[in-house]
């Protein structure tokens, strides 16, 4: 499988969103997960302090074992995770990376992102607590998630401000992109050009109605997001159209809609890395099979 950079880290084109561990998957399901996105040849797993208050962490702490030093580890903090514990002010992340160590059982983060941005801290504190734990090595890259573009050039202004130079900088920002949903296309993809930051595109699969199971006037499969009223704001007439047409394209080509969706984000800019979740090992191989297909210029314009 093809890398990418995220800062000084290769990351795999398919990697491991592991928001189901936990809440949706128990340890045995996750340990199953993870083997087999291992096996595919994936090494990105990316999740959160706040998914299941944990366990995501824990369970993924688990599964990974031995094996941890052969992969890149994401995960994020500033999320509510009790009474007094959130935000991104300096202190609170110095307690926020030690819990997070311990429920991973590593040493080390590799990608540490603030969830989002903490309106009550400047970003200059922020980013100059988080530089400690890059020089103490408990952190080997920074991003963010969830960030306007005037925030990114915000924060890159007070990276390049800081003082000795060569400061941490956020090498990456995680945000809502798909097929269905381009808002960052106006604004935060040219800045992330710019500034040579990699994107990693979450909800990718948006909710997913990109994976292929949902169509035009039939009614939503039972137990799925759609069917548990997930989303509302993606399961309308006009995405469900949408989708099809998309599948109609993808199927005209030998490939199914969810590949389209992954190719299709592989081949916009800055794109590192399509971190779609899973609860099976069945839709992990799916996923890493999906990056495979490289669309042309005339696919692009085509998909529109």
């Amino acid at each position: 499988m093809q890398k990418r950079k995220i800062g000084s880290l290769n990351v795999t084109t398919a990697g491991l969103g592991c928001n189901n561990f936990g809440w949706r998957i128990d340890a045995a399901a996750t340990q199953a997960v993870v083997d087999a996105a291992i096996d595919a040849g994936i090494n990105f797993f990316d999740t959160a302090d706040m998914y299941d208050t944990g366990h995501s962490e824990e369970y993924l702490g688990r599964a990974l074992g031995a094996r941890r030093k052969d992969v890149i580890v994401a995960t994020k903090f500033g999320l509510k995770m009790a009474e007094g514990k959130e935000g991104a002010r300096p202190e609170y992340i110095r307690q926020a990376v030690e819990d997070s160590l311990s429920r991973l059982g590593t040493d080390y983060i590799d990608l540490y992102q603030l969830h989002r941005p903490d309106p009550n801290v400047p970003i200059a504190d922020t980013l100059g607590a988080l530089d400690e734990l890059v020089k103490a090595g408990k952190v080997r890259e920074i991003g963010a998630s969830n960030f306007t573009a005037a925030q990114i050039s915000e924060a890159e202004a007070a990276a390049e401000a800081a003082v000795p130079k060569g400061a941490a900088r956020f090498v990456s920002v995680q945000n809502n992109y798909s097929m269905l949903h381009r808002e960052p296309e106006a604004e935060v993809i040219p800045e992330c050009q710019r500034l040579g930051i990699a994107l990693l595109p979450y909800f990718p699969l948006a909710n997913g109605l990109l994976t292929g199971k949902y169509r035009s006037g039939q009614p939503m499969p039972k137990g799925s997001r759609g069917d548990a009223g997930w989303g509302p704001k993606v399961f309308t007439d006009e995405n469900l159209e949408l989708a099809g047409k998309f599948a109609a394209f993808a199927e005209s080509r030998g490939h199914t809609l969810l590949e389209l969706a992954f190719a299709w984000l592989l081949a916009q800019p800055t794109v590192a890395s399509v971190i779609a979740g899973a609860t099976k090992p069945e839709q992990v191989k799916a996923n890493a099979a999906a990056v495979t297909w490289q669309l042309s210029q005339a696919d692009l314009q085509s998909v529109g």
